[in-house]
Parts: structure tokens; C-alpha cells; sequence
């Protein structure tokens, strides 16, 4: 018996795939390359912006044809699209051919619901009901060595205006300090180079637990754990960055000196309308903060563009916190209606036309900024994770900085899941090019 899985979205979404294939495997599932050749195609959903969604139904509407051509295959969903209200009444009636459907809340429940459609052809099973605790009592196929996923906070308390998560993933809900020492202690011992905390927002980490548990103390235990590894956490929420935190990551060597703050705006008057807490001049401010704490630090960004009501000014100052701020990149997005979202109603809703003029805009000017910051870095030697080979290319591999520059580097060995200290010798606007050298 073999499977296929489509991810999308985010990290999470890669990291929750993880655990899909786990228990898959423990079913005695092995994975395959290609969709034709699998007995189950599982679809692991993200409903964070329209395009993406519209992209899983037109996949899902493929799979008829396979499932004539093999009608044992099973065809499963799960993810936060799926617990989006009507969605799983519309996959009913327009897929008939689906046989799972679970919500972000029970994947758990994945190994039963498989069990029970292999045991009748005629089985459905649609459930988007929440088992508690069930997110860390899963198996793990880790797929992205030398790098692991650990999450340290599920859901989202933050109900920004454009964003669906809350509705679909639900309020936050921290995991024990200890069960996430102990995985990440797991991890090293095993070899795992790098290792990337997860949460919707990190930062509000340890706020239900109610003994004094935060994300500053997380950090300095992991901080304490030993072994060559790096540790780096997304996302974090500007309103809920501390002094502490900066420190943490200064005071800890393993702790990459990377730090991913979304601004998704410039505008204080668009940053109210969005609910985000934070203004343009505290931003600002947490920016210096950072700065002044950690030299050379990376800092990266989400900024989004075209939200309701978002006025040439407002444009306009997003542009010039972007060149205050000076991100190393920018995950820049247009504004995306989500319904059930208090975005999604309201007035002003800006022409496509005009939100692509704007991203046009916003992407060049970062671009100007990734090349003035990779030139800065050419010449100089940094420690670089190699993480994978570059095919294009023979005898060259790729790898991210501490700081989290993309590096592709020539090296006359094969270095990957390896420390290599490499020389930038030439910088193209986002990626680094450079070869490994010996250490002194």
C-alpha cells in the first residue's frame, strides 16, 4: 500500500504532513512520487488566501479520473479549509468521490477513518469535531532533515480583521515547557542541525498555562540544551515582542539571530482597521530594539497590500517603513477576501488592477534593499547549514546563514547536514554565491 500527500501552505502545513505520513506509515503505507500510483491521495488543505484554495479544488476535482481508473483508491482532506463553515457540505455534493474529510482539530482521527472506509467501499467519513491533545500524540515522518518542525502553540487568539486562522484552528492552546524540551533534546540527539519553532504567534507562548511560562523562558532552556544545532521560531507578533525575547536570542548561541516580525502594514489607520495592536512608530521602535541588541541580525517581514480601504497614503507609508525598516526579504501578498472574516464585508474593497500596481511597487522597492544588504555581504565568510543539493549545478549545494541568507556555494565535498564556513563571492540581489572554505 502506498500514499501520496499534497501540502500547502505554510510550515505548519508541512510540519502537520509530517504527522499525516506517520501514521500513514504505521498503517503500512510506504510513500510514493507520483499521484497515479497511490492507494490513498491525501489532501492537506490551507484556506489562508483564495487563490490557494481555489488551487486545492481544481486538484481535488483530478481525482475522479483516478478514481475511476482505480476504484479501491482513497481519497482524503484535511486542514483548516476544511473547517471553514459549508465546505464540507460543498465537498459532498461536488466531489462525490471524497472519502475523508477531517478537521485541523481531529487528523488524529486519520488511521480509524481510513480503517473504517478499507473495511466498506460505501464508508464516508466527515468529521470536524476537536480531540484535545491529540495534535502532539501522533507519529512523525520527518521530511525535511537536516531541519525538524516542533510547535510550541496551536490556534490563535489574535482575530486580526483579513485572517480566517482563528476561525479554523481555534484559540490558543500551549504545549508543556517540558514536552518541548524534551522533543527538542530528541531532535538533536538524532542529528537535526536546525530546529524551527512553530506557532501562529510564538510570542503569546505559555499565556494559557497560567505558571508563569513564556516564550523568553522557552528560549533560554532550549538555549541551555548542548550540541552544535540552531534553533528559529516564526511567527512572532509585534505586539506581543518583548524586551525579554531580543535578549533571549542574544543571550543564547544556539538561537539564530533571525527574527521573522510581520508588519502587514505601514498605515496606522489600516493597522486599527486590521486589529493588529501596534502602531507604525512602536514597530519602528521594536525594529531598533532588535537592532541594537542583535548586530547583523536578519529580520524579515508578511506585508500586505490592497487591503479594504487602503488609501494611496497609506501605500505610500508602507514603502517608507519598508525602507526605515531595511528586511532582509519580505513575504509580500496581495489582500485576499476570506468570508467569515469582518474584512470581508467591509467597504472600499480595492480593484485587482490597482492591487497589482501596488505589489509591483513594493516589490522592487525590497528588492532594492536585498541587493544593497547582499553586497554588503560579499567577500566576507559566514557559517553556513548545508541543506540540500543545487542540481543545476555541479558540486554546488545551498544552505541558509545564521542570519537566514540563502547561500548556494561550491564545495569539493558533499557537505550536506553539515556546519560549512563559506566565502560570498558574488551577491545577486536575493541569493548569495559563493564556495567553502577551510576553517583557520
Amino acid at each position: 500500500m502506498i500514499y501520496y500527500i499534497n501540502t500547502y501552505g505554510c510550515q505548519m502545513n508541512i510540519h502537520e504532513s509530517e504527522k499525516l505520513a506517520g501514521m500513514l506509515e504505521e498503517l503500512g503505507y510506504t510513500p510514493c512520487a507520483e499521484e497515479k500510483d497511490a492507494d490513498i491521495i491525501l489532501f492537506n488543505t490551507c484556506c489562508i488566501r483564495e487563490t490557494a484554495e481555489q488551487k486545492i479544488y481544481g486538484h481535488i476535482g483530478t481525482m475522479k479520473k483516478l478514481k475511476l481508473n482505480n476504484k479501491n483508491l482513497i481519497v482524503a482532506l484535511c486542514g483548516c479549509m476544511t473547517q471553514q463553515e459549508g465546505v464540507q457540505s460543498a465537498i459532498r455534493s461536488r466531489y462525490p468521490y471524497v472519502d475523508i474529510v477531517l478537521g485541523t482539530g481531529n487528523i488524529s482521527m486519520l488511521p480509524e477513518a481510513i480503517n473504517k472506509v478499507r473495511a466498506n467501499r460505501k464508508n464516508k467519513v466527515f468529521d470536524e469535531s476537536y480531540i484535545k491533545g491529540s495534535e502532539d500524540a501522533m507519529p512523525l515522518t520527518r521530511t525535511s532533515a537536516p531541519n525538524a518542525w516542533v510547535n510550541i502553540i496551536y490556534g490563535c487568539n489574535n482575530f486580526c480583521s483579513y485572517c480566517i486562522v482563528p476561525y479554523v484552528r481555534g484559540r490558543e492552546r500551549s504545549r508543556s515547557m517540558s514536552d518541548i524540551v524534551a522533543e527538542v533534546k530528541k531532535l538533536v540527539a538524532e542529528g537535526y542541525k536546525e530546529i524551527t519553532l512553530l506557532g501562529q504567534n510564538v510570542n503569546s507562548y505559555g499565556n494559557d498555562l497560567g505558571d508563569g511560562t513564556n516564550f523568553s523562558k522557552l528560549l533560554n532552556e532550549i538555549g541551555k540544551i548542548e550540541g552544535k544545532f540552531r534553533v528559529r521560531f516564526m511567527s512572532s507578533h509585534p505586539k506581543d515582542l518583548t524586551q525579554d525575547v531580543i535578549d533571549a536570542v542574544r543571550n543564547n548561541k544556539n538561537i539564530c539571530n533571525s527574527i521573522h516580525l510581520p508588519v502587514q502594514s505601514g498605515s496606522n489607520d489600516v493597522l486599527r482597521r486590521m486589529n493588529r495592536r501596534y502602531t507604525r512608530e512602536r514597530y519602528l521602535e521594536q525594529i531598533r530594539a532588535i537592532r541594537e541588541s542583535l548586530p547583523d541580525v536578519g529580520i524579515t517581514t508578511d506585508i500586505m497590500v490592497g487591503f479594504p480601504g487602503e488609501t494611496e497614503q497609506d501605500f505610500q507609508d508602507t514603502l517608507d517603513l519598508v525602507r526605515q525598516a531595511e528586511y532582509s526579504s519580505a513575504f509580500c501578498f496581495i489582500y485576499s477576501r476570506r468570508k467569515g472574516t469582518p474584512a470581508y464585508s467591509m467597504e472600499n474593497q480595492i480593484p485587482y488592477v490597482e492591487k497589482q500596481r501596488r505589489i509591483q511597487l513594493l516589490l522592487k522597492t525590497q528588492n532594492e534593499i536585498t541587493k544593497k544588504l547582499s553586497s554588503q555581504m560579499q567577500g566576507k565568510v559566514y557559517e553556513v547549514l548545508a541543506e540540500d543539493i543545487n542540481p543545476k549545478y555541479p558540486d554546488t549545494y545551498c544552505g541558509r546563514t545564521e542570519n537566514g541568507r540563502l547561500v548556494n556555494f561550491r564545495c569539493d565535498f558533499n557537505p550536506v547536514g553539515q556546519f560549512v564556513n563559506v566565502v560570498v563571492e558574488q551577491a545577486r540581489s536575493a541569493t548569495l554565491w559563493g564556495r567553502a572554505v577551510k576553517e583557520d
